[in-house]
């Protein structure tokens, strides 16, 4: 009887743990839903959409590159060489992509200009515009020495847009510049800096110096080559050339070739497909066998007869006898301009037009001689 009744005293104990449990339950899953409401995306479920700031004008200097960019970009062309290949099993030939490069639109007659490099080696090109318009392009002519080439395209149905003409005699050190491109395969990429330096000095592909060059650190990376270099007013003042990178990307220092010097050598590229190289008709012996006689200067081989140096009695080298040679005369200088090399004689020549007469200083017998001589085509 008595355990009886104790047992009946515990039911209504055991009648509280379904209670006690669902009361656990409810908290734990209050709190998990405060926590997830205070959790980041909680908070993003409940967050409503922020109002925009307005950004009012944009800065005077921004809506200079902007209007460059709007203004400049579709003379810029993406420039594809291509190489002919037969295939190994149909013996068909086909195009292959070769390299690309950048260029720009010189005049209304379709000539694009752009860097030697780009489509050296090349079988064929052809240029895409900023509008994704695809034109055929031709080799009109080219100039290692001064890494430029002349491309021409079909220019009907086509509005070209030339680039303004600017100057780079009188650029100065820190003048801002604007470059575009298509810098690895991503066309009409723009990138701004400074003029860095003036009359830097690097080497063309045909290892002759090219002087006088832009350095600029405007982001210049492959695929920028032969793309325009602007100054503020949105002018051409450069091809873009070269970089100085010891890793092959962009590292601060880019070069480009002045407009002076390309406005120079374009016009002769695309009247004869090549530039003119002057001379006085004389024919120059190695720049290694001069030195190895010790001479400071250019010896002279041979004079073409009826030439400018022949009527200026230049003396060409002779065998007099058996068992002795006669040096020629020694060109030491043009209009004062030390001569040392085939190199600096081309660059004191690079700048005159045919029929004009230069000063040239030589070495005859130890002894120093000045004749003048008219400058011909050669």
């Amino acid at each position: 009887m008595k355990f009886f009744e104790h047992k009946s005293a515990l039911r209504p104990i055991s009648l509280l743990w379904p209670m006690v449990i669902i009361a656990v339950l409810t908290l734990l899953a209050l709190t998990w839903h405060w926590r997830l409401q205070e959790s980041p995306e909680g908070i993003g479920r409940q967050a409503a959409t922020r109002e925009i700031t307005p950004r009012g004008e944009l800065a005077d200097d921004e809506k200079t590159t902007i209007a460059i960019f709007r203004e400049v970009s579709p003379a810029v062309v993406h420039i594809t060489t291509l190489s002919v290949r037969q295939d190994a099993f149909t013996l068909d030939l086909q195009q292959i992509p070769k390299g690309t490069g950048s260029g720009f639109v010189w005049d209304e007659n379709g000539h694009i200009v752009t860097n030697y490099h780009v489509i050296q080696g090349a079988d064929a090109a052809q240029a895409t515009f900023a509008d994704q318009t695809v034109r055929k392009a031709r080799l009109v002519g080219a100039y290692p020495d001064r890494d430029l080439a002349v491309l021409a395209i079909d220019a009907r149905n086509l509005r070209l847009q030339p680039i303004p003409l600017g100057a780079s005699r009188d650029l100065q050190v820190g003048q801002k510049v604007f470059a575009i491109g298509n810098p690895f395969g991503l066309d009409q990429s723009l990138t701004t800096g400074v003029v860095s330096a003036l009359g830097r000095q690097i080497e063309s592909v045909n290892r002759r110096p090219i002087k006088d060059m832009i350095q600029t650190d405007a982001a210049i990376n492959p695929g920028n080559s032969g793309g325009p270099l602007l100054d503020s007013a949105g002018r051409l003042i450069g091809v873009n050339a070269a970089i100085y990178s010891p890793s092959g990307a962009f590292a601060g220092i880019g070069f480009a070739i002045p407009v002076d010097e390309v406005n120079r050598v374009v016009p002769q590229l695309i009247r004869h497909g090549k530039v003119t190289q002057l001379g006085f008709g004389v024919q120059f012996a190695p720049d290694q066998i001069a030195r190895q006689l010790g001479l400071k200067g250019l010896l002279v081989l041979r004079v073409e007869p009826g030439g400018p140096a022949a009527k200026a009695g230049m003396r060409p080298t002779r065998q007099v006898d058996d068992h002795r040679v006669q040096l020629g005369d020694v060109i030491t200088a043009i209009d004062g301009t030390p001569i040392r090399s085939m190199n600096d004689l081309r660059d004191a020549l690079e700048q005159r037009e045919p029929g004009q007469i230069v000063t040239v200083t030589m070495l005859r017998d130890g002894k120093e001689h000045k004749v003048k001589v008219n400058l011909v085509a050669v």
